[in-house]
């Protein structure tokens, strides 16, 4: 194979630093100085403008220099002062200026796409890290001219795979693009779920989530097989893997595959919902979380219940909020026989009526249900339609209200009777 010349590196460090002693460097700084104001305005003005004070916004931010858009725009401005200094002066400080805004700029969205991405991995920290220390060694070796000559000399290390000719430089060159095309693709599926999942509640956020998921899973194939081709893999043999795959799916990873089939299928058919509460193989709570393989269902003692999403589609599943969010609870109490039936219905009715949870439409109803051995039963029927909040201790409310209301009124609440004969 023909060995390439390796190119000169630009050493001539003792006329780079004669150059910083020009006058000259002073009209550069002038017009650093200007570039970083100008930017620092327009990313400021947008961002006031757009309303965007989220921390976790990509472009912006907590301030208005932490974001993507600010090292953006100053390399942007700092290029254009450097086109047109070039013409009258010796460039000394741009040279240095415009790699390190490079770099900047190159670990800003590796940092913040991570972060939005993949908040909670304990993964993320030591990536990011390896992103800064990749950028900067990347900027010394461009700024003392070491970089091209490097690479020259990775690119003389080949050998050959099958058909293909691969060298050092091809392959790192393959892995920086391919990280490149999968931080893209993160980010665009990151503004994509942002921008769904906005202001959405109840089934609009299922639908969302499935929509949202959809979208990451093929940006997300798209782009490695972006990458995979930049590294300069053949993806023809992809198809013995697919194959590969298949059989695996077929033999030992039916539940699997089904997990993830059920997942999508409540997704998009919103039978259950993310804030529904629901009662599966004996466990009642909230749907918290509807993932692609299972449902985190919350009960309201906060235990958590991680139910396979096949499970919700081939057993039975109580959904409490499905169709109507209300639900009816009754109450049974007793009074002694000489009570008022009417005056006790009334204070069973406005007993119930004074808890806010109680629904006024279709309001509380009190019923004379049974003449039983120890005095009259009435059953106090009632609506809620906040479930989540739970049962248990708005019956305990109604109860204690009830109590005193009776007890206040004079209206006879009998102990249990009983006949014992002696003989």
């Amino acid at each position: 194979m023909k060995q390439t010349p390796a190119p000169q590196p630009i050493d001539d460090f003792a006329g780079w630093l004669n150059a910083f002693t020009q006058t000259s460097v002073l009209l550069e700084l002038a017009a650093l100085g200007l570039s970083v104001a100008v930017a620092w305005g327009l990313v400021a003005a947008l961002r006031k403008a757009l309303g965007d004070n989220d921390g976790k916004s990509i472009w912006f931010g907590r301030r208005v220099v932490d974001g993507v858009l600010f090292p953006l725009v100053l390399l942007f401005l700092g290029y254009a002062a450097l086109e047109m200094l070039s013409q009258f002066v010796n460039i000394a400080v741009f040279r240095v200026v415009i790699p390190v805004l490079m770099s900047l700029v190159v670990i800003r969205v590796g940092v913040k796409v991570l972060q939005a991405t993949f908040s909670d991995a304990r993964w993320i920290k030591p990536l990011e890290q390896t992103i800064s220390w990749v950028a900067w060694l990347a900027m010394v070796l461009w700024v003392s001219g070491l970089l091209p000559v490097i690479l020259n000399e990775l690119d003389q290390i080949t050998w050959k795979v099958g058909g293909t000719t691969l060298s050092v430089r091809n392959m790192i060159e393959g892995m920086v693009t391919a990280g490149a095309v999968l931080i893209i693709t993160l980010w665009i599926s990151a503004g994509i779920e942002s921008r769904l999942l906005r202001s959405a509640t109840g089934g609009e956020l299922s639908l969302r989530k499935a929509a949202s998921n959809a979208v990451r899973a093929v940006l997300m194939f798209v782009g490695l097989l972006m990458a995979l081709s930049a590294v300069g893999i053949d993806l023809t043999a992809l198809s013995v893997l697919g194959g590969a795959v298949g059989v695996g799916i077929g033999l030992g990873l039916q539940k699997l595959a089904a997990n993830y089939v059920s997942g999508f299928v409540i997704l998009t058919e919103r039978s259950m919902r993310i804030g529904d509460v629901v009662r599966v193989d004996g466990f009642e709570g909230q749907i918290t979380q509807i993932n692609a393989r299972y449902t985190v269902v919350r009960s309201l003692s906060g235990r958590e219940s991680i139910v396979p999403n096949e499970m919700l589609i081939t057993q039975r599943v109580e959904n409490l909020s499905l169709a109507d969010p209300r639900i009816n609870q009754t109450l049974t109490v007793s009074v002694g026989y000489d009570s008022d039936v009417d005056e006790v219905m009334r204070l069973l009715t406005e007993a119930a009526l004074s808890q806010p949870r109680v629904l006024q439409d279709p309001g509380p109803a009190a019923q004379l249900a049974n003449f039983g051995a120890d005095g009259l039963e009435f059953t106090v029927t009632y609506w809620i339609n906040d479930l989540e909040n739970g049962q248990g201790n708005l019956r305990s409310e109604i109860n204690l209200a009830i109590l005193k209301t009776l007890r206040a009124h004079g209206v006879d609440i009998p102990y249990p009777q009983r006949v014992v004969h002696n003989r």
